[in-house]
């Protein structure tokens, strides 16, 4: 059996020396990953109840919640063999290019570390700000992820779809894994 463990991201201990503490700690007792979520704002007047409390509220801790990506490059760069990972990103609330281009920087940075969890989400107030619409996510997820995949793995990619567009290209850097880092899909909604 593989364990891992979160980072410390949310509330008052996601501190930059919590997350160093935690994934040293985590790698010398033998785990096998470390992981984040996202979460962009909690709203006050929220459009759609958290679908994991029982009166639908988010908790508390999650008014501050320190950026996915941004803390497991500082725990890929404070650790040698631990894997890093996301579960999940919102792939609605980024666009395919930008997310490509992060996270085949992050497992080159952690020497193909990385695992790659994506979901749809289920805010409302955060597709919102994200300037995309709620309506049509499936579709716009498994779109997203073709798009993903074409950037990560071609040469000289091209992607036209429905929502999204790339123009032939070149774009670097290609994960070191291959064919690209594992991607695992997960949520809540149906």
């Amino acid at each position: 059996m593989k364990l891992g463990i979160a980072l410390p991201q949310i509330g008052e201990w996601a501190t930059p020396e919590n997350i160093v503490k935690v994934a040293q700690h985590a790698e010398e007792l033998g785990y096998n990953s470390l992981w984040v979520q996202e979460r962009l704002l909690w709203p006050l007047k929220p459009k759609s109840p958290y679908p994991v409390t029982p009166d639908g509220s988010l908790p508390e801790q999650y008014k501050y919640v320190l950026d996915p990506i941004v803390i497991l490059t500082h725990a890929a760069a404070n650790t040698q063999r631990i894997r890093i990972g996301t579960s999940v990103l919102v792939m609605p609330y980024h666009t395919p290019i930008m997310l490509a281009k992060q996270l085949a920087t992050l497992d080159v940075i952690s020497g193909g570390r990385f695992n790659c969890g994506l979901g749809l989400g289920w805010s409302e107030d955060e597709y919102d700000v994200s300037n995309t619409p709620y309506k049509n996510r499936g579709d716009r997820g498994d779109e997203f992820l073709k798009c993903l995949k074409v950037l990560w793995t071609e040469d000289e990619p091209e992607f036209h779809g429905r929502f999204y567009h790339v123009p032939k290209s070149k774009v670097n850097p290609k994960p070191i894994q291959k064919p690209h880092p594992p991607i695992t899909i997960g949520g809540f909604n149906p």
